[in-house]
């Protein structure tokens, strides 16, 4: 469903220098697949997010979803960033059906589509709520309401739980998946934590340091439905290690020589 052929990102810095944040990257991602990007800070992970989205143009290469050249915003594709960015003057119902109302795309039945999607992730009751009374965990399930209300076939997902906390986020990681199982997307979900990456994907991209490459697709073989139960597995176990082997590797190798 999404392809991406030679791409490279090149960003000019203030004093005029050249930064290659990503080059010659290749990759392809199947329909309704759970894909995550993970590696090291400044690898260019949340870079290739904004290109996939069409936030940002390509220096080099080029980005196709279904056939079509990525070159702006698609109405096909939600997004979802690290902090929830509601707005504090709406109602939680009036958050979810924003994106509606930008693509002049309101029709009778969407306030009924909006409060489906509330129900689903446990926010029945809270419509009429405005952010400041809602805990954190609970305003991310409201962005991913937003995210999903013009029901996009691609969800893009940038470190969405990385503010909140342990237990809050294992909690949303366990929604996404179920969320995912009841309506499939195709999911592009970048995330720092190697097992909230092997524990919700069908594949994680393993990115070296900058400039940003695939160091390694890994596959991730374990059965679903998942719950954390599956960390307990030799195939979960053998994911994330490979995972820290591919991202610390170099890391680990330097302090066992100093030892």
């Amino acid at each position: 469903m999404i392809e991406i052929e030679n791409l490279s990102k090149v960003f000019t810095s203030r004093d005029g220098e050249d930064v290659v944040a990503l080059k010659n990257i290749r990759l392809s991602i199947g329909r309704n697949e759970f894909v995550s990007l993970v590696g090291p800070s400044g690898c260019g992970k949340s870079t290739m997010l904004r290109l996939v989205a069409g936030l940002i143009p390509v220096s080099r290469g080029r980005i196709t979803i279904d056939g079509a050249e990525v070159r702006e915003p698609r109405q096909d594709t939600g997004i979802v960033f690290q902090s929830p960015t509601l707005l504090p003057w709406a109602t939680v119902a009036d958050n979810v059906l924003f994106p509606l109302k930008i693509m002049h795309q309101v029709a009778p039945g969407s306030l009924d589509d909006a409060l489906g999607l509330l129900d689903l992730v446990g926010l029945k009751g809270f419509e009429k709520k405005y952010p400041r009374e809602l805990s954190g965990g609970m305003q991310q399930r409201a962005a991913i309401c937003r995210a999903l209300i013009h029901d996009p076939s691609i969800l893009l997902m940038d470190e969405p739980f990385g503010a909140l906390d342990a237990l809050t986020r294992e909690a949303m990681s366990l929604e996404l998946l179920r969320i995912w199982t009841e309506r499939p997307k195709t999911i592009l979900f970048v995330t720092h934590s190697i097992p909230e990456a092997v524990l919700l994907s069908d594949r994680v991209i393993v990115m070296s340091p900058r400039p940003g490459q695939i160091a390694e697709i890994i596959e991730v073989p374990l059965p679903r439905p998942r719950s954390f139960e599956v960390e307990s597995r030799r195939e979960f176990q053998d994911c994330t290690q490979r995972i820290r082997k591919l991202i610390f590797g170099a890391e680990d190798q330097r302090f066992a020589g100093a030892a």
